[in-house]
C-alpha cells in the first residue's frame, strides 16, 4: 500500500521542518510526498534538503489558498491512499503503518480519521468522541480534521477536486469546511468513512481564546462552516441549532461576566450566520 501526503505550506518554518522530519521517520515503507509550495522564497528547498529521504518527494507551486494548493496535489497523486497533513502537524512514526493495517484489514473501509492530539498527548479538540464510529452526515463535524483524513485513492477520484471557495486563502469569506464538505461528498457517493479514536496526529493546541485578529479567524472560521451547512442542504432544525448554540453561550458567558469568551461565542455564532446566508458563484464550486 503506497500512501500519497498531499502537503501545503505557506508562512511555515520551525513547524514545517518538524513535520517533514516526522514523515521522513515513518515506518512504513512506500511513501510520495507532494509537498505544494505557496512560499515566494525558497525555505521549503532548505527544509528538504535537510532530511535523509527515503521516500518519493515532489515538490509542487501554487498562489495562495489551501484547497486550490490540494487540488493540484489530487492531480499528481500517485499513491493508493491519500493523506492531507498540515504543516504544522507532525506524525508518530508508526502512523502510516498503522492506517495501513486498518485499511488492509477491512477491504470495505473506504477510508478513516482520527483524534488530533498535542504535544503533551492532550486532545486538540474536547469535543471529538473517544470511540470507533462509522461516519455520517451529522457526527463529522467532530470525526474527522484534515490532517487526520486518509481516504483510498478511488474516493478522491470519484469525489473530484475540493471546493475552492472554501478553506484558508480562499477568496470569499470562508476560512474553513473544505475537507467536511468533501467527506459529505465522498458520503452522498456510498463511501464507508470509520473515526478510529485510536488513530492520532499530533497538532498544535489552538484553543486559547483569541484577540481581536484572533476572533476575525474564528468568524471566517464560522463561516465556513456556516457555508457547508448550507450547501450541503442540512435540515433548517439543524442549521437553526448550529447558530442558537453558540448564541447560548455568548449570553451564558455574558451573564457569567467572562466578556472574552462571550465575544468568542458570539464571533462563532455571527460566522456561521454569515456563511448560511453569503450567496456564492456556481463555477467556484467543488
Amino acid at each position: 500500500m503506497k500512501f500519497s501526503l498531499i502537503l501545503a505550506t505557506l508562512g511555515r518554518d520551525e513547524e514545517l521542518a518538524r513535520c517533514l522530519a516526522s514523515i521522513a521517520a515513518q515506518t512504513h515503507p512506500r511513501i510520495e510526498l507532494i509537498i505544494v509550495d505557496q512560499n515566494e522564497d525558497d525555505r521549503v528547498a532548505r527544509r528538504l534538503a535537510e532530511l535523509p529521504w527515503t521516500c518519493e518527494v515532489r515538490h509542487l507551486r501554487s498562489l495562495p489558498g489551501l484547497s486550490r494548493a490540494r487540488n493540484i496535489g489530487l492531480r499528481a497523486v500517485t499513491g493508493d491512499v491519500v493523506g492531507f497533513p498540515d504543516d504544522d502537524c507532525w506524525y508518530a512514526p508508526d502512523l502510516l503503518a498503522t492506517v495501513a493495517a486498518a485499511l488492509e484489514g477491512d477491504p470495505g473501509r473506504d477510508g478513516v480519521s482520527g483524534r488530533s492530539i498535542d504535544g503533551e498527548g492532550q486532545p486538540s479538540d474536547p469535543f471529538f468522541a473517544r470511540e470507533n464510529r462509522r461516519l455520517d452526515r451529522y457526527n463529522v463535524w467532530t470525526s474527522a480534521i484534515s490532517y487526520t483524513i486518509f481516504l483510498r485513492r478511488a474516493v478522491c477520484e470519484a469525489v473530484g477536486p475540493f471546493d475552492e471557495t472554501l478553506g484558508v486563502g480562499a477568496q470569499s469569506p470562508f476560512g474553513s469546511g473544505e475537507e467536511t464538505d468533501y467527506l459529505i461528498r465522498a458520503l452522498d457517493r456510498g463511501a464507508v468513512l470509520e473515526y478510529l479514536a485510536g488513530l492520532t496526529v499530533h497538532h498544535p493546541n489552538k484553543s486559547q481564546i483569541p484577540g481581536a485578529q484572533g476572533l476575525a479567524r474564528v468568524r471566517r472560521y464560522a463561516a465556513g462552516m456556516g457555508r457547508v451547512l448550507a450547501k450541503q442542504a442540512y435540515p433548517a432544525a439543524y442549521r437553526t441549532w448550529m447558530v442558537a448554540r453558540p448564541m447560548a453561550g455568548a449570553l451564558v458567558a455574558a451573564l457569567s461576566l467572562r466578556k472574552d469568551l462571550s465575544r468568542l461565542r458570539w464571533a462563532v455564532a455571527r460566522g456561521r450566520v454569515e456563511g448560511l446566508l453569503t450567496r456564492v458563484e456556481q463555477g467556484a464550486k467543488g
